[in-house]
């Protein structure tokens, strides 16, 4: 049976508008991905680009001129590097029947968008969870670290250490200095309750240093870097199994690194997703909506065209075995 074309769904912004702006969701949801990999636009599905080396990033060209003479031009030598999106999207069908039995108590069609545009974003954190949280990628004494002591040991954990020698680790391999720590919120949690960091925060000019007071901002003075806490869930269990639930970013790992504060795809960073959006997608999602007489109902539908691409792996250090 043929399924309707593309040119049959309508696009639906008033759907997208009614249930928040991508980068809130994202947030309440707990998703971090794309503060970790900001959003380039590009114009091609697929295509090459030039990647800075980082040596060629930290150079510092002579500045001087001579009285007549012209001045220094710098000059940039490119690595080839690729990119290429693919298209994620799901749909949602919304029953003529099941709509008109409950309109008295919910719109069936802003639940449907709600239900599918979760769903794409989720794919998209589990997918940038995986790229930061990889241990093939991330491998041997200058990219990695395996915890002595995990972070739930309160006692004897010294996570204040663990993560400055990683600073230094990618500070020696690249040249740049980390932003962030990335974890989860389990981790944050235990870190929370760590000898080391309570010890620090009392001399930060807390006077209570109780779990629920020692806040993100609390943990980013005490390390010295932006903490970027995950909170996205899964359920890792097989369709009709009993569920699994895990975080999409696993507790195992934190990764100190360093993320874009910037549009300027000069500005080094682990990595970026790239965007086409010729085909009508938006970063967060496109809702769009078409009718289907064989189930007697209308489909939405959401989807966007993304890759998420590691940039620069020198600029993050793994650290492994953080919890129990």
């Amino acid at each position: 049976m043929p399924s309707p074309s593309a040119s049959l769904a309508t696009q639906r912004p008033d759907l997208a508008s009614s249930f928040m702006e991508f980068d809130l969701l994202a947030n309440q949801q707990g998703f971090i991905g794309p503060q970790v990999f900001p959003v380039v636009e590009t114009a091609k599905q697929s295509g090459n680009f030039g990647k800075i080396p980082l040596e060629q990033l930290l150079q510092h060209p002579d500045t001087s001129r001579a009285p007549g003479s012209a001045y220094n031009r710098t000059r940039w030598k490119f690595e080839a590097a690729t990119y290429n999106t693919d298209e994620h999207g799901i749909e949602e069908p919304v029953d003529d029947r099941e709509a008109a039995m409950y309109s008295d108590y919910f719109d069936a069609e802003v639940i449907a968008a709600q239900r599918a545009y979760h769903s794409v974003l989720a794919a998209q954190e589990m997918r940038i969870a995986a790229a930061v949280f990889n241990a093939t990628t991330w491998t041997g004494a200058e990219l990695t670290t395996v915890i002595t002591n995990e972070w739930d040991d309160a006692a004897n954990a010294v996570p204040l250490t663990d993560v400055e020698a990683a600073v230094g680790k990618v500070y020696d391999g690249s040249g740049l200095w980390p932003n962030a720590l990335i974890i989860n919120r389990k981790v944050f949690r235990n870190l929370r309750n760590v000898d080391q960091i309570v010890d620090r925060v009392k001399y930060q000019g807390f006077v209570d240093v109780r779990a629920g007071n020692v806040t993100i901002e609390a943990l980013s003075q005490a390390f010295d870097l932006q903490i970027i806490v995950a909170g996205g869930t899964k359920n890792a269990a097989i369709e009709g199994q009993a569920a699994s639930i895990a975080s999409m970013w696993s507790d195992e790992y934190a990764m100190v690194t360093r993320i874009a504060m910037s549009g300027d795809f000069r500005d080094p960073c682990i990595g970026r997703t790239f965007h086409w959006g010729e085909d009508g997608s938006s970063i967060g999602g496109t809702v769009e909506s078409y009718r289907d007489e064989g189930v007697r109902g209308d489909i939405v539908r959401v989807r966007h065209d993304v890759d998420e691409v590691i940039l620069y792996p020198e600029a993050g250090h793994l650290l492994s075995n953080v919890t129990t």
